[in-house]
């Protein structure tokens, strides 16, 4: 069995995003330990996804930019986390291609401060304290680039990054490790396939088709829609996580994946489906009526599939949830908070992004 790190504080970049939020909710709802959680408040940061723990006691929110060195080294020295889990991102390719300096900064400057930071603190660290401190890496499958028709990727395969996002987080990806080799400051890599779930910022495919859907517009679908993903319900995703940060080996990387590659028009046909069965109107066109093909998103990786064996063989991990079971608690969860995702319109409003690299 992999030796466990006991931990009473976890410090969590990102914890108002999608996945971040469903870490911090998880750990405050099912152990003991203290969450502190540091977040800029971007548009797709929203202090909401957290709203369900936010009075708890062990829970802490620091709005604080990872890329301000004075901050950051504040937040480490009052709260004394024993740990951090780093999902502090942009993360959204379409907004990467119009807008890539973003991306550089807060994935590359800011995992760069992050990192200098951590490691001052980790070196004035002593006994069990010195022994249990591990730096969380949370990254994505985009950094291996597009698969052909068959294979997975693996942790040993090669980094090939198509956009200015999967680029940036290549780029952190690789700080990490260096920071493990060169000085010694213990890190892991978790690199996951495509999330989905509750909170999930409209941007994305399957919020976009149910609240599209649900409102009667369009459901436009890039290219053919024959581009393929490994889809992950994100509650899954938050326990490999805990896991990987309580057993994974200190200088390893493991790929977290849903096992359900589907095309994205599969994933749309399938949303309007379910919609059609939970919300029968009369006179109504079958929800699939609503797609329309839309011209592609500038350099569109293939396929993507991950190879999710060695946290399994390792760590005992597999996901709960199919695609099919997380898709209809998915678009239960959206239909039941329409109005979070009307707020969320406030930041977007389902316009196509990503058109800059087509000009």
């Amino acid at each position: 069995m992999p030796k466990t790190r006991k931990h009473k504080s976890i410090l969590v970049t990102g914890g108002a995003g999608f996945i971040g939020s469903a870490v911090i909710r998880q750990f405050i709802q099912a152990t003991d330990i203290t969450v502190i959680n540091v977040d800029k408040l971007t548009y797709a940061g929203d202090v909401s996804t957290i709203e369900t723990v936010a009075n708890n006691s062990r829970y802490v929110f620091e709005q604080v930019d990872i890329c301000d060195t004075h901050e950051m080294e504040r937040v480490f020295k009052q709260h004394q986390p024993d740990a951090i889990m780093h999902l502090a991102a942009e993360s959204h390719v379409d907004r990467s291609i119009d807008g890539p300096a973003t991306f550089i900064q807060t994935n590359i400057v800011g995992t760069y401060n992050l990192l200098e930071v951590a490691r001052r603190y980790w070196n004035g660290l002593a006994g069990d304290k010195h022994a249990n401190f591990i730096f969380h890496h949370i990254s994505t499958d985009e950094v291996y680039g597009s698969l052909g028709a068959s294979g997975l990727f693996t942790e040993a395969s090669q980094y090939q990054p198509s956009s200015p996002y999967s680029a940036s987080k290549a780029s952190s990806d690789h700080l990490i490790r260096a920071w493990h080799h060169t000085y010694g400051l213990p890190t892991v890599v978790t690199n996951c396939s495509n999330n989905y779930g509750p909170y999930q910022f409209p941007e994305k495919l399957i919020p976009l088709m149910i609240l599209n859907a649900v409102a009667g517009k369009s459901l436009p679908v890039y290219g053919k829609g024959n581009n393929i993903r490994d889809w992950l319900y994100v509650d899954d995703h938050a326990e490999a996580l805990r896991l990987v940060l309580q057993q994974g080996v200190v200088g390893e990387t493991y790929n977290i994946g849903g096992h359900n590659e589907l095309t994205n028009l599969q994933v749309v046909e399938m949303i309007c489906d379910s919609l059609d069965e939970v919300l029968p109107q009369k006179n109504k066109p079958p929800c699939r009526s609503l797609i329309t093909f839309v011209e592609d998103r500038p350099g569109h990786d293939l396929r993507y599939a991950i190879d999710a064996s060695k946290i399994q063989a390792e760590l005992g991990w597999l996901p709960k949830e199919t695609f099919s079971t997380g898709l209809r608690k998915t678009i239960q969860w959206y239909l039941a908070h329409l109005d979070w995702g009307s707020r969320s319109s406030a930041q977007y409003q389902g316009q196509r992004l990503g058109l800059e690299g087509i000009k």
